[in-house]
């Protein structure tokens, strides 16, 4: 490719890693991300230069920002990504005055503030006949009291998951004991969560939901990129093996082998198609036991922050961006990643150790044998003579043996 690329990523946390490694393979590009503050996750790496920006998260501040870079980088496909959805968001709503510097991969606000609600969400997969977990919704304002979270009023059994129904809105308000989903025991307990959240000043629904039996292991992840013609073009299946368990990381993915489901797929091509979707899109779906169903939690507006599962996979992120946006060159016919890997974000003995799966267990390991399996972190050409990098990421790993340690005590 003679054409330059220049990716500009907006976060610093592993999701930037990724993304910026994914173009880093493909393109041998410097990536550029801007954040409030750099996390250990890009630390001396010299696949990104990281620009530190006090109130990022603000429009101005934001907006400022980008139009000075673009005018100090004329030449060039500059390429927006955001790593959050807070800057996804922020992207989003600016667009009409970033799309004259820069490649936007994102749908119009409209559509991303309605789907940024789960609730929303919910109402589509009723119209296409994709399952989810029972639940229950608590609107704001709502009177908040422990009869209405009985487990004959609620319709399914305790105990119970509670989460926020809009994400962004949520982590801008936080408060002591703020966990990312919370798991209440009884009635009282959701009526303290519930009450709680909403007076931290979030002002959008809560969800309540049944708990789907099982551990970390009957998780998935489906990353999916539609094109500017509002066509899904790739989809990438992953089998979750264990997850992280901190209050404000659990959820985040720390170990996944991709499969091959097309049947599964096919549903939520529908649902994105359905929509006029544009850009990366990320599921968290489930598998319950109980009925031999696949049932969706979410969709993230973005590239998930384990992304680079897909990348392992073969299915680089960032050459569907190029291809799409400034090549015009993606192939007309959708893909489905059938390549078998397996990527984690932490140290594989931890997998060995928590997850509670023999049959993933005996898969990944067969794939390290094979020599397919992946690690965002340790790429061999950012820590090539970089001994800071080095310590870094070696410290970064290290530390999850005390997380996992703290809070997998009785994890099962």
């Amino acid at each position: 490719m003679t054409h330059s690329i220049i990716p500009v990523l907006i976060g610093a946390d592993l999701n930037c890693y990724n993304v910026a490694r994914a173009f880093h393979e493909a393109y041998g590009v410097t990536s550029e991300a801007f954040g409030r503050y750099p996390t250990s996750a890009i630390l001396s790496s010299r696949i990104i230069r990281f620009h530190t920006v006090a109130d990022l998260d603000t429009d101005a501040v934001f907006l400022k920002q980008m139009s000075d870079f673009a005018h100090e980088h004329p030449n060039g496909s500059r390429i927006l990504i955001g790593c959050t959805d807070d800057y996804v968001n922020l992207i989003a709503r600016n667009a009409s005055v970033l799309s004259k510097d820069f490649i936007l991969p994102y749908n119009p606000i409209e559509l991303m503030d309605a789907f940024i609600s789960k609730e929303r969400f919910y109402e589509y997969c009723d119209r296409l006949g994709i399952l989810y977990p029972k639940t229950v919704i608590v609107k704001y304002g709502e009177t908040v009291n422990t009869t209405a979270f009985t487990e004959d009023s609620l319709g399914f059994s305790y105990p119970i998951i509670v989460k926020p129904s809009n994400s962004v809105c949520y982590w801008k308000h936080p408060f002591d004991g703020m966990n990312k989903v919370y798991v209440s025991d009884s009635p009282e307990m959701t009526q303290r969560i519930v009450t709680e959240i909403f007076a931290s000043g979030y002002d959008d629904s809560i969800i309540l939901q049944d708990m789907i039996p099982g551990n970390d292991s009957e998780m998935y992840v489906l990353t999916a990129y539609c094109d500017k013609q509002k066509k899904v073009k790739m989809m990438c299946l992953g089998h979750v093996l264990l997850e992280e368990h901190t209050p404000k990381g659990r959820g985040n993915h720390a170990a996944i082998i991709t499969e091959y489901k097309p049947e599964l797929c096919e549903k939520f091509r529908a649902f994105l198609e359905e929509i006029g979707y544009v850009g990366y899109a990320n599921f968290d779906i489930k598998y319950d036991r109980r009925d031999g169903t696949f049932r969706a939690f979410e969709i993230n507006l973005r590239q998930g922050r384990s992304n680079y599962y897909v990348t392992a996979s073969g299915e680089n992120i960032a050459s569907y961006i190029v291809s799409d946006y400034v090549e015009n060159s993606l192939p007309t016919e959708m893909k489905i990643a059938q390549a078998e890997t397996l990527w984690c974000s932490i140290p594989r003995s931890i997998v060995w150790k928590y997850t509670h799966n023999d049959d993933c267990i005996c898969r990944a390991k067969a794939l390290v044998r094979k020599k397919r399996a992946y690690s965002s972190l340790w790429y061999s050409r950012d820590l090539r003579l970089n001994p800071k990098r080095l310590f870094y990421v070696a410290a970064a790993q290290f530390r999850h043996f005390e997380k996992y340690r703290t809070y997998c005590k009785d994890y099962k």
